[in-house]
């Protein structure tokens, strides 16, 4: 599947970027997941979000997080596929985009992440390691995991 990949801070995604992105956030995490919590969370200003397009749709998406933002590492959050390319090897094209970019932007170091708990095998695969017992956010189970750096 073709992509237009767009890396970006918050100041520059353009009025139409950042609703669609937002309406991604809220369709997978709000609806999709019936979880109700507020997304706009105030971090959104501090990290450089990182967008696949097919056309004018916004099938993918993941904030990237510089340290000290959400932890003391680097960090990539809100890691989501539209529900059409799902199953199709997106997730993992995105969350391998997402490692490179927050190394290009931020500098070497570990990554850490708040993963749903049945992810964890997928995180797996990108060298993140679990690091925290199982913990509930907004009713889902999650863990923290961390990708060691240089790795």
């Amino acid at each position: 599947m073709e992509f237009d990949i767009i890396t970006k801070p918050f100041e520059e995604l353009t009025p139409q970027e950042l609703y669609d992105l937002l309406q991604l956030r809220s369709a997978v995490f709000v609806v999709e997941q019936n979880c109700v919590f507020l997304d706009p969370d105030g971090l959104d200003n501090q990290c450089q979000h990182l967008l696949f397009y097919r056309g004018a749709t916004l099938e993918a998406y993941a904030r990237l997080v510089p340290a000290g933002v959400s932890y003391p590492e680097l960090s990539i959050g809100r890691i989501i596929t539209s529900a059409a390319v799902r199953g199709t090897g997106v997730g993992y094209q995105l969350v391998q985009k997402a490692i490179e970019e927050t190394y290009r932007l931020f500098g070497p170091g570990p990554i850490k992440i708040g993963a749903q708990l049945y992810a964890k095998k997928f995180y797996e695969r990108f060298g993140f390691v679990q690091s925290s017992d199982v913990y509930d956010e907004d009713g889902i189970d999650h863990i923290k995991m961390i990708k060691p750096a240089g790795e």
